[in-house]
């Protein structure tokens, strides 16, 4: 008897650069980045993405999140000017649930993978849109 073709697959997911669809980058044109999705939990609000930000881009103000942040610098040299932290390629950073960080600014074009176990915020920083912000804000 032959193998169900729905016992063979898989829950994995493998994702390639090639793969990237471009049209699935959202653009922060105002704050030189943009954000790729690599994966999302609808149900709890985590999420893995890939963040890009052009010499100059930012974050310009000082925000909190709604559950644990972790990035990993993959190239750049990316600053959280309040504290003077510098994620360079290798860099590691964790910003636990509630505390407040930011601004930020990328002294080179910077490449990060961030890192959410959890929804992205209680309410929509102003660098966000309704659009942009899609469903990682907290339920009430």
């Amino acid at each position: 008897m032959s193998p169900d073709v729905n016992t063979m697959k898989t829950l994995e997911i493998l994702i390639n650069r090639e793969d990237l669809d471009p049209d699935q980058w959202i653009n922060f044109p105002e704050y030189g980045f943009r954000q790729y999705f690599l994966f999302k939990n609808p149900e709890t609000g985590a999420s893995i993405a890939i963040l890009e930000y052009e010499k100059g881009g930012r974050i310009p103000v000082k925000h909190v999140h709604a559950s644990n942040q972790f990035m990993y610098c993959l190239e750049g040299d990316y600053e959280y000017t309040d504290v003077g932290l510098r994620l360079k390629p290798g860099s590691f950073y964790m910003n636990p649930v509630g505390q407040a960080h930011g601004p930020t600014i990328a002294h080179e074009r910077s490449v990060l993978i961030e890192i959410y176990d959890g929804p992205h915020y209680k309410e929509k920083p102003v660098f966000h849109t309704d659009e942009t912000i899609g469903d990682f804000l907290a339920k009430p």
